[in-house]
């Protein structure tokens, strides 16, 4: 048996590579890395689908290849073709992040395999997602007793959020068909899924109106909660967003606030894509109230530039989250000593989880605040300032001033069907590939979207687009 074990073994020895062989891969996979981000600049943004990842399909062997060959086959089949998410010129959707010294991050916590969930098996890795958490507690004015986790994005801290809304609230199985939960038409999908997955599609999801400026109407919410109670129904939940995908537009979060207080419902705020504008004086002037809402829920990976799998969801007290997510298993009976506070794994839905807080607590610390402070504000001005200058341009229709960082415009040409003209600006953009943007439809009707939140993103992109969208205008109105 002994000499089986030993032969399986040697077998096996090659998955341990000695420091020699360790040192050749870390060599060839950064050198890949410089000339990836070397050529960012001249590289494009977006290139079509060529067919290129069916390189993948490559069925896995048992004898192993050459890694200059594989990453050959990186840059061709992953890294090529799709939109470029490290990329400056990436302005469609809500950009990611990507800061390098993130990378440095997650490789020093993939080498190590630190596993913070549980504070019994890393008291270090769980105490610096735990700073990390309550920092961000304290940015958005939670009291000490606040809590929190950190998640894989904005979907995930969501409904980790509506499940502890809905025990906190005492929301059971037969009450579900009673209950009212309102949002807006402009909050983001995930929230649909979320309910869903938290067992709550059945109820009523009440959509109130918004205002001029696509931000919940208040007033309304008051009458639609006042004639569901009336109809015998039970209101308990209301989702407002700081800083919605489609426009940019943040809820009045005070206002809503004092509503909910009133009507005893939780007020969860999705704060994935704005939250972190609280870090720069323009921000903070627009994110007013955040500190009264009962859940909140942050994305990493938009506001502070760090890469996709970055989230946080962030509750005023961390009890609510901790009685959502109790569990007992015996085989973790040793795991589960007291360490004077809660470990991660006691806030979430996951047990096996990465270690997240290194890439987020590097840069940080490496960096300080003040560089993030300031590319939030750029970000900003850079929004107001392509506002700005589509709007005193012929033929061109902006939606409101941005309150944060999203634009959404449109050309109307004097002749022709508008939506189908921007669907064309749209493609002709994506087909140039030097930048990417995105579209939307508003009121049933079709709008370009800029999201300026990369932290490549700066105003020579900015001024190619505004350049680009003139010339391809010009070039698609018919001749008088």
């Amino acid at each position: 048996m002994q000499k089986k074990i030993q032969q399986l073994q040697r077998a096996s020895a090659v998955i341990e590579p000695p420091a020699g062989r360790r040192g050749e891969l870390t060599e060839l996979t950064v050198a890949y890395a410089e000339r990836f981000l070397k050529r960012l600049p001249a590289t494009k943004t977006f290139e079509p689908d060529m067919g290129r990842s069916r390189l993948l399909e490559q069925p896995f062997s048992e004898r192993g290849e050459e890694l200059p060959a594989l990453l050959e086959t990186i840059a061709t089949a992953v890294n090529h073709e799709g939109i470029n998410p490290a990329s400056g010129g990436h302005m469609g959707y809500i950009p990611g992040g990507g800061i390098y010294p993130s990378a440095l991050g997650d490789f020093l916590a993939d080498v190590t395999n630190c596993y913070s969930g549980v504070s019994f098996a890393s008291p270090g890795g769980a105490r610096m997602e735990r700073q990390l958490v309550q920092w961000m507690a304290a940015l958005v004015g939670y009291p000490a007793t606040a809590g929190g986790d950190l998640t894989s994005g904005g979907s995930m801290a969501n409904l980790t959020a509506i499940i502890a809304a809905r025990e906190t609230m005492g929301i059971r199985a037969r009450d579900v068909e009673r209950g009212c939960i309102y949002t807006t038409s402009d909050a983001h999908h995930c929230i649909d899924k979320a309910l869903r997955a938290a067992g709550l599609a059945e109820g009523n999801r009440r959509l109130v109106p918004m205002d001029e400026r696509f931000r919940m109407d208040v007033k309304a919410l008051q009458h639609m909660i006042a004639a569901d109670r009336q109809a015998g129904l039970r209101p308990w939940l209301v989702i407002a967003s700081a800083g919605t995908t489609d426009t940019g537009a943040v809820d009045p979060i005070t206002a809503i606030a004092e509503v909910a207080k009133a009507h005893e419902l939780w007020l969860h705020v999705d704060a994935a894509y704005g939250g972190f504008f609280l870090l720069c004086d323009e921000g903070r002037q627009v994110l007013t109230g955040l500190g009264a809402a009962h859940s909140i829920v942050l994305d990493p990976h938009k506001g502070l530039f760090l890469p996709y799998g970055s989230g946080a969801v962030l509750v005023r007290d961390e009890e609510w989250l901790a009685r959502s997510q109790v569990y007992q298993a015996d085989y973790m009976q040793d795991a589960r000593k007291s360490s004077g506070h809660y470990s991660p794994a006691d806030l979430s839905l996951e047990l096996t989880r990465p270690f997240r807080g290194l890439r987020f607590w590097l840069p940080l610390k490496l960096f300080g605040l003040a560089p993030f402070r300031a590319a939030l504000a750029e970000k900003i001005w850079l929004a107001r300032y392509f506002h700005a200058q589509l709007e005193k341009a012929p033929g061109w229709q902006v939606g409101p001033c941005p309150e944060l960082s999203v634009v959404t415009y449109r050309f109307v040409p004097e002749h022709g069907d508008a939506d189908n003209f921007n669907q064309r600006l749209v493609e002709a953009v994506q087909a140039d590939g030097k930048v990417f943007i995105s579209s939307t439809l508003i009121d049933g009707h079709f709008f370009l979207r800029l999201a300026v939140l990369h932290f490549r993103t700066h105003l020579q992109q900015v001024d190619y687009l505004l350049d680009l969208l003139k010339k391809l205008a010009a070039a698609f109105s018919p001749s008088t």
